[in-house]
């Protein structure tokens, strides 16, 4: 018998305590949700709370009870919010949570303090908070002195922030020295969680040092990942490791392997009637397709994926969609259509707080454009400046953005951008004075 099935069995029991019910109806919702069914873990709770922003009912339960059915409401909030960007979602989730977390630690019950714990770091790390993610998760783990799936749990997400943190080797570290960990549970969500973030971490040491072992490792980890999911039957997260490996098989252009895992990924999401991430495989293909040389295709496909995601409200991946179809509307040599795409990806990601994606679109518009910006109707722009303020500003975030990537070296940006160092010198000392800052110092050679 199943552990889904064992439980539905016990609540069928009449004498069960209002309590008892309660903590039996949580542990039901946690294994639905380890399977990624957020909603039926939601109508398990019906009784006790039916939608985001929804005060639980805790009328007649007992403490350690309340402190469950919070945790679990938190846990729920924080999942379907980030699904569908319902704002305030993290904020309400952190209180819930938070709540949950002070009757716990007032009947001192170390294990559901460190649950608690781990579950608020989830929050303060998709809200920016990454110092208190990194607290909270560290104390949980000093709690935690037997190995158990709320530790793997910890374990993980202290990866992924220090991950976030750009400590990639920290990263690697902790998922390195807590292996045998994962090797011990039995939970397959929680492996396929293990093998996928160290895939993550794996790519991301890849694209800065570019070190073939890390590539090898990387595919090597995403398949397992692929592995345990499907064993563990959460499609969401299988679907996800697979655009994942479309996206790095395109990366080192291995095309047919990566059409090969869009393709995956797109059934998947697709059986999930999941259109917000059909969008984003969708954004994926175009991207191949563009680096095939079949811009046509690309621009079609990119065009599809903006439409959807306009309607999901995803603004970020909408974002990143439009960055594609203004590269493929250029390539197309629609240069008009191209620039009013890319200003409307900076100005989405500048709305949305997230400046770093609205310099990749800048510097994306600043590749794909170049010297057609000049010529692109006849100065006539889509946010109402003229062509040199247009001009310059893209130029700017572009700069910026390379020179940051490029640790400050000149000559590094020039590369990235497309130019010769001598241009980028000429627009850091005449248009772009204030990013001179951001640049090495010039090395004097010494006269002979």
């Amino acid at each position: 018998m199943t552990l889904r099935a064992s439980l539905l069995r016990e609540l069928d029991n009449p004498s069960l305590s209002v309590s008892s019910r309660a903590e039996l109806c949580c542990e039901l919702a946690k294994e639905l949700e380890n399977k990624g069914e957020y909603d039926e873990a939601r109508k398990v709770l019906a009784d006790y709370w039916r939608r985001i922003g929804e005060r639980p009912k805790l009328k007649g339960l007992e403490a350690n009870a309340a402190g469950e059915v919070l945790l679990r409401v938190g846990v729920l909030t924080e999942a379907i919010g980030s699904k569908q960007q319902i704002a305030e979602a993290q904020e309400t989730a952190k209180n819930l949570i938070s709540e949950s977390l002070t009757i716990f630690q007032s009947s001192n019950y170390r294990k559901k303090i460190a649950e608690a714990q781990t579950e608020l770091a989830l929050c303060y790390w998709r809200t920016g908070e990454i110092n208190e993610a990194r607290d909270v998760l560290e104390d949980a783990l000093s709690r935690l002195t037997v190995d158990n799936e709320v530790k793997a749990k910890a374990v993980l997400r202290l990866a992924i922030v220090e991950l976030e943190a750009t400590e990639r080797h920290k990263a690697l570290s902790i998922l390195t020295d807590y292996a045998t960990l994962f090797h011990k549970i039995n939970n397959q969500t929680l492996k396929g969680s293990y093998y996928s973030t160290l895939a993550n971490v794996l790519e991301r040491m890849w694209e800065t040092e570019r070190k073939t072992e890390y590539l090898d490792r990387a595919l090597v980890e995403y398949a397992a990942a692929s592995y345990y999911f499907q064993k563990a039957e959460h499609r969401c997260y299988l679907a996800s490791v697979e655009n994942n490996l479309g996206l790095l098989y395109f990366t080192i252009n291995r095309f047919d392997e990566a059409h090969e895992h869009l393709d995956h990924a797109r059934r998947v999401f697709a059986r999930l009637k999941d259109s917000g991430s059909i969008a984003q495989v969708d954004d994926t293909r175009a991207s191949v397709f563009l680096q095939q040389g079949r811009v046509i295709e690309a621009e079609r496909v990119a065009r599809s994926a903006v439409r959807t995601l306009e309607r999901s409200g995803r603004h970020d991946t909408l974002a990143e969609a439009l960055v594609t179809h203004g590269r493929a509307l250029a390539r197309l040599k629609n240069y008009g259509a191209s620039l009013s795409t890319f200003r409307r990806a900076i100005d989405l990601a500048q709305h949305i707080g997230t400046s770093i994606r609205a310099a990749e679109a800048a510097l994306a518009a600043f590749q794909e454009l170049g010297e057609h910006l000049a010529a692109v109707e006849k100065g006539q722009l889509v946010s109402g400046h003229g062509l040199g303020h247009e001009k310059k500003s893209m130029e700017h975030h572009a700069i910026r953005l390379a020179l940051r990537q490029a640790n400050g070296s000149v000559t590094d940006a020039a590369r990235m951008l497309g130019i010769s160092y001598q241009s980028l010198a000429y627009m850091l000392n005449t248009r772009h004075e204030d990013l001179l800052k951001d640049r090495t110092p010039v090395r004097r050679r010494p006269r002979k």
